[in-house]
């Protein structure tokens, strides 16, 4: 019997490129997102693929409504056995100039969405012993940068929130299993569609992935027992360099990352951003980097092969 998912942000980028690899096993799958040209794009490239996929517009910054979604999904479907976190917002800002209507939203979003989601499944999950519970974290869960503070400490927050979900779920001995998959940066949509006050067009910092390695991560991550899963050695390297020299990344990071953030291209202070609501049209998995954007990781291939082993 192929597995019932739920996916938050499915209806773009990383959330979109997990649902395709789950259509593939022919899995079920509840497609949460606000934006229903996204989602309903999403859904017939799931049925595509061998799925099934069930639209149900959601903002996870609200608890009701996420809790409201999965119930939906289980009387479709029946029981979830997989539940991916993955809805983001951001705002390109300095700290100085970041309005707290905005930091909250970011924060009701990435970090709050996961909290509810979490708590939805866990409802759902905990009485029947079984489940997994997958987070999208990121490096940036680990290593703070220039001009991302909002959704930097809305990770942050996650990967503490999980510290505390994994020693609740070991001390009750249960079976419901919960794992963080720590991204690179990426080739998704949200550098054209986040709220940004910086002068030229923001791009991902670094070595730069497609959503299809995050996304064959994410699925492997839910059938194997990992704690957590660091995405790519830029991940690794944050995550670990950060723990023995962070002295060191801030002054690197403090030279290289805010110029490192942009293109060359003038950003247009007017157009439109999805903070507050989504934007119109279908904006597939992948952004406006697809020349730069690397196709596979070596490291991540080498952990999953031997990680399954």
């Amino acid at each position: 019997m192929s597995e019932v998912v739920v996916i938050t942000g499915a209806s773009a980028g990383v959330g979109r490129a997990v649902a395709r690899e789950f259509a593939k096993r022919g899995a079920s799958i509840g497609l949460l997102a606000r934006g229903v040209d996204g989602l309903e794009a999403a859904k017939r490239e799931v049925e595509q693929r061998g799925g099934r996929g069930l639209v149900v517009q959601t903002d996870v910054a609200n608890h009701d409504e996420v809790d409201a979604a999965a119930t939906r999904v289980e009387e479709t479907f029946g029981p979830i056995d997989i539940w991916i976190n993955n809805a983001m917002a951001s705002v390109y800002s300095p700290i100085r100039e970041l309005k707290p209507e905005e930091l909250r939203r970011v924060t009701d979003v990435t970090y709050h969405g996961v909290v509810w989601g979490t708590m939805a499944a866990l409802r759902r999950m905990l009485p029947r012993d079984r489940g997994v519970i997958v987070q999208v974290g990121s490096a940036l869960a680990y290593r703070g940068i220039p001009l991302q503070a909002a959704y930097c400490a809305a990770k942050h927050a996650i990967q503490g929130f999980n510290d505390s979900l994994y020693c609740e779920l070991l001390h009750d001995r249960s079976n419901v299993r919960l794992t963080m998959v720590n991204l690179p940066a990426l080739n998704t949509p949200q550098f054209d569609w986040v709220l940004s006050r910086l002068p030229h067009r923001a791009k991902p910092v670094g070595t730069i992935f497609q959503p299809e390695v995050a996304a064959r991560a994410i699925v492997w991550s839910a059938f194997h027992h990992r704690r957590e899963l660091n995405v790519g050695w830029p991940t690794t390297k944050a995550v670990i360099g950060n723990n023995f020299f962070p002295g060191y990344a801030d002054r690197y990071l403090a030279r290289t990352a805010v110029e490192g953030a942009q293109t060359d291209e003038p950003e247009d202070p007017h157009r439109d951003h999805n903070l507050w609501k989504p934007l119109p049209g279908d904006h597939g998995a992948h952004g406006r980097f697809d020349k730069d954007a690397k196709r596979w990781s070596l490291q991540l291939m080498l952990k999953t092969w031997f990680g399954a082993r």
